[in-house]
């Protein structure tokens, strides 16, 4: 079994918590996701199966669209609704107050990565020191965001619509426009509505998955390992280039200089390739090694 599944995380499950559930229903070792969602987070979750690992590496990298809930006047450890509260503070924001502050918040920023989190100082994960009752100092690190808009506004809080890089802590960019502001800020709830090239509208309740695993009915589930590279041009090549890729050898082609999705004869993806000064070479391959 080969491909990729979307995933419509559930609230309360961590990314491995979903991979793991699908190694034992899909009785396949080689499950992986890109793109970790914190346990509260609930949305797109690309999880890879089968010879479709090898293609997490690509996808991580890609630009994620978030709907978070910024609820004001809470300080938490955590920087997100389920921690425990540090402060509580009045609130007296306006619709106004924030739109004006976005735009410092967009572009390239300098976050400081939570304590609650998995980034490594000295060999150490910053959550097991946090579970310590401890905290370290942690550099500044540059991620971007792309757009920030606020969406509406609800009893709990603002609704913000984010499309960022990798990295980006939307928890703790709900912090620091709570700290800009003055009166503190906590993310109440977080949905990915995409992850590159994969929507919400694709993905599928992981109750479903299973469900559909358990009986051995995967149709319509499992998306191609190609639709991950779907914004490259494609390109067809003879049964003697073909025995080239399968061999891992360079071949002449001409094409423009770029990167290519590369199909046998039949239709069939063999890999994601390189061309450069009229020679294709592989980047990856995808094909099963008989």
């Amino acid at each position: 079994m080969n491909g990729i599944l979307i995933i419509d995380k559930p609230s309360g499950w961590t990314s491995q918590d979903v991979c793991a559930k699908l190694r034992g229903v899909l009785h396949e070792k080689r499950v992986g996701h890109s793109g970790t969602l914190d346990p509260l987070a609930t949305g797109v979750l690309p999880v890879f199966v089968g010879r479709a690992t090898r293609a997490v590496e690509f996808a991580e990298n890609d630009r994620k669209r978030y709907t978070a809930l910024l609820r004001l006047g809470l300080v938490t450890d955590t920087q997100d609704i389920s921690g425990t509260v540090l402060e509580t503070r009045p609130v007296n924001v306006t619709v106004t107050d924030l739109l004006s502050l976005l735009p410092a918040f967009t572009g390239p920023i300098r976050q400081i990565p939570p304590m609650y989190s998995a980034v490594k100082i000295g060999g150490r994960k910053l959550y097991e020191i946090a579970r310590r009752g401890e905290s370290v100092e942690r550099p500044p690190r540059e991620v971007t965001v792309y757009s920030l808009t606020c969406a509406g506004q609800t009893e709990e809080g603002f609704l913000l619509e984010v499309e960022c890089s990798k990295g980006t802590y939307i928890r703790t960019l709900c912090h620091d426009i709570g700290q800009r502001l003055g009166c503190g800020g906590v993310m109440a709830s977080l949905r990915r509505t995409r992850a590159g090239a994969f929507d919400i509208a694709a993905a599928h309740p992981l109750s479903q998955v299973v469900e559909r695993a358990q009986r051995g009915d995967m149709d319509g589930l499992l998306l191609p390992v190609d639709s991950l590279f779907s914004a490259l041009p494609a390109v067809t090549v003879s049964e003697a280039q073909e025995r080239k890729c399968r061999s891992g050898a360079p071949f002449p082609v001409e094409l423009s200089d770029g990167r290519y999705r590369v199909y046998t004869p039949s239709g069939a993806f063999l890999l994601v390739g390189q061309a450069a000064a009229g020679q294709m070479r592989t980047v990856k391959s995808f094909f099963e090694v008989i």
